[in-house]
């Protein structure tokens, strides 16, 4: 289905797809919410969306929300869960069309799910997929540059983002409530939508917080109440995401000693700064580290939160058809940061592969500090090879993405953690027998 409707975008012309899309996908959304009975009227929806962190605070939200005793479904990017049972998503997209999302908010309902939390997307937005959808809340995260090609303009990609928070204001439900970063030169643009419910979030809002190699702490305090929470996830990215998703759940009623509990007891958001390690009897200790990073922003504050360590970079970043300005910004972050890099393919769609990793090494001043290895488990393999003993490899640009794209909508099933155990495990076994011999 997929490569046919690939085929029917090909020959219809541009600019008369550009003017059927609207209505086409607005229909589509006002079908799906008839044809499920308005499911979003029956669960309370929360929704997330920002550039960064979506799928984190996702996950949060959802296991603080378990933790006291409800029963939850979560839609991201990530994976599909309702109540105990998890689906890896493997659409390529966080907010698949055709009825999808209220499909999904039928069966959460069904199911006997209280809250419905939902990571949402500008792309989505500007395919009407959020609309028809009665929302309690939205989570505002941050706005940085992304999808410029396909929205146009940062502003119409701000706009997109936009028509979410629109979309919570128009809502039935009540009362509503705007979650927003107030340390983001954005975040005022969503507090301003009206609703009866408006929770800034911001870093001052902690006594302390503290950024360790394995976690993060933070000194949290509410009126006469104060905690300190520890989250088994890294840097700072992650402390606000950490304080909006208490921020929320708080306002939802939770006390501070459930989400102490359950954010403590986190287990890994996979392909989100996801650690893998060699064990400890191995001859050589290496940690890799899988992680979806796809903005200039994002990658530095990924490579930032471990600076104290040295490390190899595995880069490939930025998909073809898209972004193409980000191409050697990125390869430049990832120069300045690591010892050595190591460019490689990563969905290229209908691009050709070489050209976008020779766009990216424009931004490397510095040629013998990088290379170019196009097959990205053979990339991988090599980093890992490379990498001393203490030393990270930092394998950033797909996080769970289940496919490699290629031309005509062709796809190569793939997991970047699937093959960075694998090669690590190959790894021990290599410099294992090389110690014996």
């Amino acid at each position: 289905m997929s490569t046919i409707l690939y085929w029917i975008k090909r020959c219809i012309p541009s600019g008369v797809m550009k003017r059927l899309r609207p209505p086409y996908h607005y229909a589509l959304a006002y079908l799906g919410d008839l044809w499920y009975k308005h499911p979003s009227r029956d669960i309370t929806v929360i929704g997330i969306t920002g550039t960064k962190g979506k799928s984190t605070v996702t996950e949060l939200v959802t296991k603080i929300l378990e933790a006291d005793g409800n029963k939850v479904a979560s839609l991201s990017t990530i994976q599909f869960t309702i109540g105990d049972t998890t689906e890896r998503n493997l659409h390529k997209m966080t907010m698949p069309g055709r009825f999808f999302v209220h499909h999904f908010l039928r069966r959460a309902v069904d199911a006997g799910c209280t809250y419905a939390v939902v990571e949402m997307t500008s792309e989505g937005a500007a395919q009407f997929r959020h609309k028809f959808i009665q929302m309690n809340a939205l989570v505002f995260t941050n706005l940085t540059p992304e999808h410029i090609e396909s929205h146009g303009s940062f502003e119409n990609y701000k706009k997109a983002k936009l028509m979410l928070a629109q979309q919570l204001a128009e809502s039935a439900k009540q009362p509503r409530y705007i979650v927003a970063n107030a340390d983001d030169e954005h975040g005022a643009d969503f507090m301003n939508i009206d609703v009866e419910e408006k929770l800034p979030y911001r870093l001052s809002d902690l006594k302390l917080y503290t950024l360790q190699k394995d976690g993060i702490s933070l000194i949290f305090q509410d009126g006469d109440e104060e905690a300190t929470i520890r989250v088994p996830i890294v840097g700072l990215f992650n402390v606000y995401n950490t304080l909006a998703a208490i921020t929320l759940t708080r306002a939802l009623g939770v006390q501070l000693r459930t989400i102490e509990s359950a954010l403590r007891h986190l287990p890994p958001v996979k392909g989100r700064v996801e650690q893998f390690t060699t064990p400890k009897s191995a001859p050589k200790q290496v940690t890799a580290v899988v992680d979806y990073a796809h903005t200039p922003d994002s990658l530095e504050k990924l490579y930032e939160a471990f600076k104290e360590q040295r490390k190899i970079a595995v880069l490939g970043n930025t998909g073809g058809g898209r972004d193409t300005w980000k191409r050697p910004e990125m390869a430049a972050i990832a120069a300045e940061h690591c010892e050595r890099v190591i460019l490689t393919n990563e969905d290229p769609y209908d691009e050709d592969p070489r050209q976008i990793v020779e766009d990216m090494m424009k931004g490397i001043t510095d040629p013998s500090k990088a290379a170019i290895i196009m097959d990205r488990r053979l990339a991988i393999r090599t980093a890992l090879e490379q990498a001393e003993d203490g030393m990270y490899v930092i394998v950033s640009g797909k996080g769970t993405d289940p496919y490699i794209m290629g031309p005509h909508n062709t796809r190569q099933p793939w997991s970047d953690a699937e093959v960075v155990q694998k090669e690590l495990a190959a790894l021990e076994q290599d410099e294992s027998a090389n110690l014996a011999t």
